[in-house]
């Protein structure tokens, strides 16, 4: 994975800077091409606090073995729900997560290719959070979305080609504590996540549509959801059907710490919550329950969801087998009941 990785940044066209792609020739019309499938697996909620902070002491070791199975796909993408620094003081707010620059060794080592960073614990230590961030992140090769020293760096995609198709990906989150809004929400000077809060997401619809001209396929992540809670809020609900609309082809959430439902909202693949992944979850119960989510996507066509469950102990992602995994996949399934999404894609009209 480590070496797939590498050779996607440096031999394939990537954007590799944490800003927006520019420059690159626009795809064929979709008339004159024929997709190629690329592999997306998808995990939840990662920090290293609690039970889990020495295990960045040897970052090749330090995540857990259901990792494996963003290795082997062909992008392999989660939540970082850490500020990244040594320095700051922590925000008045009641949990407060960070990590040490090694995080992100950790994550390639692990064969992640990206994450968002936008959610409501990347400046947990201030605004220096995100200049120690972006800089630990450059140095490792590890691309950042949903976090920028302004709004154009936090609302800009990171794309990648891979055998000649272009999947961009963009991150926001509706998630902030209501006193630090304005100061952690990123703007034209101003470092922060990319917020899409309160109704307030016309500029996320925006970069998807931007970001729908150039790219075979645009994938969202999105933190938002009400804690512990397994369906769909309105607020979820709407906020997907405006990113669908403007042109997203999958859409995977996480905040929730629990599992939600996932499904298609007309053609389009919708995650409303990946839950925890690797986290201090305590052994047991629905804030354990995790899994990795593989999705295979032909430009604008996606299909084939796989559901890889697993189940948190002493903070690690461990693969679940036998018995055990048909049930979790069952429940998993059974999630999209509330969730207003279907098994199979709606073509899409005209």
């Amino acid at each position: 994975m480590r070496g797939r990785a590498a050779g996607l940044v440096a031999g394939l066209g990537v954007c590799v800077s944490l800003a927006a792609c520019s420059g690159e020739p626009k795809p064929e019309p979709e008339a004159a091409r024929t997709h190629t499938p690329v592999t997306i697996a998808f995990a939840g909620d990662v920090h290293f606090a609690g039970v889990l902070a020495d295990r960045l002491s040897n970052p090749a070791t330090a995540m857990g073995p259901l990792t494996s199975v963003l290795a082997s796909a062909d992008i392999g993408v989660l939540n970082l729900e850490t500020a990244v620094t040594t320095r700051g003081a922590p925000q008045a707010k009641q949990f407060t997560f960070r990590s040490p620059p090694v995080v992100f060794d950790a994550l390639k080592d692990a064969g992640v290719d990206v994450v968002t960073m936008a959610n409501n614990h990347a400046l947990d230590y201030g605004p220096s959070s995100v200049s120690d961030a972006l800089a630990a992140a450059q140095t490792a090769g590890v691309p950042v979305v949903g976090l920028g020293s302004d709004d154009q760096q936090a609302f800009a995609p990171w794309v990648t080609t891979v055998r000649g198709e272009r999947v961009a990906f963009l991150g926001a989150t509706a998630v902030v504590d209501d006193s630090l809004v304005k100061t952690w929400s990123a703007g034209p000077g101003q470092p922060g996540v990319a917020t899409a809060i309160d109704g307030q997401n016309q500029r996320l619809v925006d970069a998807v549509r931007a970001a729908r001209a150039t790219a075979d396929t645009v994938v969202v992540e999105l933190h938002y959801g009400k804690d512990l809670t397994t369906c769909p809020t309105a607020v979820q609900r709407q906020l997907v059907t405006d990113l669908v609309a403007a042109g997203a082809d999958i859409v995977v959430g996480q905040h929730a710490h629990v599992l939600l439902g996932g499904g298609y909202l007309g053609s389009a693949y919708v995650h409303y919550g990946m839950g925890n992944f690797q986290f201090y979850a305590s052994n047991g119960g629905t804030k354990t329950e995790t899994g990795v989510l593989v999705l295979t996507a032909a430009g604008r066509t996606v299909s084939a969801p796989e559901w890889h469950p697993g189940r948190i102990v002493d903070g690690l992602p461990t693969p679940l087998t036998g018995a055990a995994a048909t049930t979790a996949t069952d429940r998993w399934e059974g999630l999209r009941g509330c969730s207003g999404l279907t098994a199979e894609p709606t073509p899409q009209a005209g």
